[in-house]
């Protein structure tokens, strides 16, 4: 029993120790689990709070700031929202990423890399059945742009490609005349669309008059060139060396020389030019320039390539010196890209549907620029070309060619509503700029091509290593040299202009659509004068961290961005950041339907009723007996006025639609109605109706009322019994009602009865 009681209590001991340890261990796991709990009930309440507050958004690329800067401000991802759709590829560079694929795999990465207890993944599950209201996307295409609600925000506009292509910017630019008092040539490049023949001839014409005013060029140049470093020498050579120094024109003899005649024909073709820009050409007051033949427009363009190459030169240009400087002097005052143009008549060829600087080559050959666009032939989408004037005389940094990225933001296209970011950063090349190499490396200034190659050895040090420049650090730059206020002065505000003059041509192309918004991308190359030159605007432009400008540039305008669409809406005087607005035209209201409205404005008009004439009266009380008037016996039954038997009348038919049905004559009633009637009749005044005196009514022409005549002529013996209606004076059956107006016309209504008129003489 003892051993049975030990045991028993050493069992419950070790029961209740055993109970003790299992209670300390759930204490423990409830005190870890309760963290989870508290987390599981605050996502439910955030998420809750966002659904009813309507902050559910969906991000589709890698955009961490936007998703960070939403999160912030109580928004809830729902992540799941694009999963159904395929990423595409970037067209470009200015679509936020360089490749779909890898972005999947980072998107990927980073929700396998994340904890189950993730309180924003929670959230997200929370949400799947939920509507976003704020959709990011990296193009248009992937969300269905017309069966979003009006409630729901997208950060792209649809049709847009009217300046966000370079075939769309290069045909929409010349319509700049039209709506706003500007010249498109004054900040853009002109530009032609090699696929259409008519603007393919104006690109050759185009480089033919460049071509001879660069001739022009080289002649003043030459002899200024010429005449400075004659004073140099003269001025560092002693009076021993002044006999000994070499002619600066000894170096030309080796060299093929032209004739004065290019400078001529040169000379007419900028002459014919300034008359065409003068309109004289309409007048008919200006010879044509195409006076010259294609075998001497060859003979001319081979004679310029080895002027600006250096393999020959003119030798009487001398004497041209002043002609060609007057000339070039009156073509400046008509064409503000004439400096922009230089002397080797460099194009800029570019694929009309991609960016990213691909496929994108400088060319100073018309024949191999036709040639290469003769070679995709016939023009698609894809294969279409545009050549636009390249800026030979760009402002160079340390002898390195650079670009400016210049954002704007879009938020209504009615009223147009323009916001531009204060702040920019330069792209600079990584090899030293020179028109004798027309490499993309050189001249093309984009990040996607940069960032393959390796540094020129040549590059000046001062130049960063990752090629991009703040605007902040090129203003410190112009200080600097002494330029500090050309940034405020003259190169932002002519940027704010050129973007808001290509808003407003745009404006009539790009589907407006409320709640929307679009961030774009102006790339900006800087001429040697400071003037800023418009060469493309980006959609969706890129957002990737690749520099340390970037990395803190493009997140503080993402940032900047969700101030202006997101907390704006609800508070107009909140912080927008570097954002500044630059342009809210006055609403203008749109027609209702897109077809014509058309109306017509007027009074209608109703055919009055026919009046019906008045009947002509007569006074017969002279020429009747009292007695006849008063007393009308009754006719015979068995004879009519003229003493013959009655007739019996013939039936008049009525059409009632389709059938005619007949009319019984008047009723004998009447006349015996008129008989009971008249004998009671007072003569208390005779009745005055103008009729004819004893003479019997005649069928008369028809003719107006008015001035009815005092008495109708008698007519012969046999027509005394067809006499002439009252009313319409046309001339019907004397028994019968008239076929015209229905009416008696042997008969004069008194009281309600009809009384036969008789003629005098004749008996009843």
């Amino acid at each position: 029993m003892e051993l049975v009681e030990r045991t028993r209590l050493s069992s419950t001991s070790s029961d209740g120790a055993g109970k003790g340890e299992k209670l300390k261990q759930g204490n423990s796991r409830a005190s870890t689990s309760s963290p989870k709990i508290d987390r599981y009930k605050m996502a439910r309440q955030l998420t809750e709070k966002a659904i009813k507050e309507k902050k559910i958004f969906a991000i589709c690329g890698h955009y961490p700031v936007i998703r960070a800067t939403l999160r912030r401000k109580g928004w809830v991802e729902k992540k799941s929202h694009f999963l159904p759709k395929i990423l595409p590829g970037p067209e470009d560079e200015d679509v936020g990423i360089t490749d779909g694929k890898r972005v999947k795999v980072q998107e990927d990465q980073e929700m396998t890399s994340r904890k189950a207890e993730d309180i924003h993944d929670a959230m997200s599950r929370l949400v799947k059945n939920e509507t976003p209201y704020f959709l990011w996307t990296i193009k248009r295409d992937i969300v269905d742009y017309h069966n979003l609600s009006s409630d729901q925000m997208l950060n792209h506009y649809a049709k847009t490609s009217s300046f966000t292509t370079k075939i769309g910017l290069c045909v929409n630019m010349r319509s700049l005349p039209w709506f706003v008092q500007a010249n498109p040539d004054a900040f853009f490049p002109r530009c032609y669309s090699l696929c259409v023949e008519s603007e393919k001839q104006e690109f050759v014409d185009d480089f033919r008059r460049t071509m001879a005013s660069s001739i022009l060029k080289w002649v003043v140049s030459h002899q200024s060139c010429t005449r400075s470093n004659a004073r140099s020498q003269k001025e560092e050579a002693g009076p021993s060396e002044e006999g000994s120094r070499t002619d600066p024109e000894g170096a030309m003899k080796k060299l093929r020389g032209l004739p004065g005649q290019l400078v001529d024909v040169a000379c007419r073709v900028c002459q014919a030019y300034l008359g065409q820009r003068e309109h004289e050409d309409i007048d008919g007051l200006a010879r044509s320039v195409e006076g010259l033949t294609e075998a001497e427009w060859s003979t001319l363009t081979q004679q310029y390539y080895a002027l600006v190459r250096g393999d020959a030169f003119i030798s009487s240009s001398r004497n041209y010196f002043s002609q060609c400087q007057a000339l070039l002097n009156k073509i400046k005052s008509v064409n503000p890209q004439t400096e922009i143009d230089g002397l080797r008549n460099v194009w800029i060829i570019k694929p009309a549907a991609k960016s990213r600087g691909r496929d994108i080559v400088c060319m100073d050959h018309v024949e191999d620029i036709l040639k290469l666009v003769a070679a995709d032939h016939p023009p698609s989408r894809d294969n279409r070309w545009v050549v636009q004037k390249y800026v030979e005389t760009p402002l160079l940094i340390y002898d390195t060619k650079f670009d400016v990225r210049q954002w704007f933001l879009v938020t209504d296209w009615n009223p147009l509503t323009i916001w531009f970011y204060k702040e920019s950063y330069l792209r600079f090349s990584t090899q030293r700029f020179s028109l004798d190499s027309l490499d993309s490396a050189t001249h093309l200034c984009n990040n996607a091509i940069q960032k393959h190659l390796q540094n020129d050895q040549g590059r000046s040090p001062l130049l960063p290593g990752h090629n991009m420049w703040s605007s902040t650090q090129f203003q410190e730059y112009l200080q600097g040299r002494g330029r500090g206020a050309v940034w405020a002065s003259l190169i932002y505000p002519s940027m704010k202009r050129a973007v808001t003059h290509t808003m407003k041509v745009a404006q009539a192309h790009v589907e407006p659509r409320r709640n929307s918004f679009e961030l774009y991308g102006a790339d900006f190359i800087l001429g040697r004068d400071f003037r800023p030159w418009l060469i493309e605007i980006n959609s969706s432009p890129t957002m990737h961290p690749s520099t340390p400008v970037t990395a803190q540039l493009c997140a503080q305008v993402q940032e900047d961005t969700i101030k202006v669409v997101v907390d704006r809406k609800f508070d107009r005087n909140c912080d927008v950041g570097n954002f500044e607005l630059l342009w809210r035209q006055p609403a203008v209201e749109l027609p209702p339907f897109s077809v014509s409205d058309l109306c017509v404005e007027g009074v209608g008009l109703r055919r009055n009723k026919r009046q019906m004439p008045p009947i002509p009266t007569v006074n017969i009380s002279a020429s009747l007996p009292e007695a006849q008037i008063l007393k009308v016996p009754r006719r015979s039954a068995t004879l009519d006025r003229a003493g013959r038997p009655p007739r019996a009348p013939m039936p008049r038919e009525r059409t009632l639609g389709d059938k005619k049905v007949p009319v019984p004559p008047w009723p004998a009633t009447a006349e015996r109605s008129c008989e009971r009637i008249l004998p009671n009749t007072q003569p208390t005044r005779p009745l005055d109706l103008d009729l004819p005196r004893a003479q019997p009514l005649v069928p008369m022409q028809r003719r107006t009322v008015a001035g009815a005549p005092s008495g109708l002529p008698s007519a012969p013996g046999p027509q005394r019994d067809r006499t002439q209606c009252l009313l319409c004076h046309c001339s019907p059956a004397s028994v019968r009602p008239c076929k015209r107006c229905g009416s008696f016309s042997v008969a004069i209504l008194q009281g309600s009865c009809f009384v036969p008129l008789e003629t005098p003489g004749q008996g009843l």
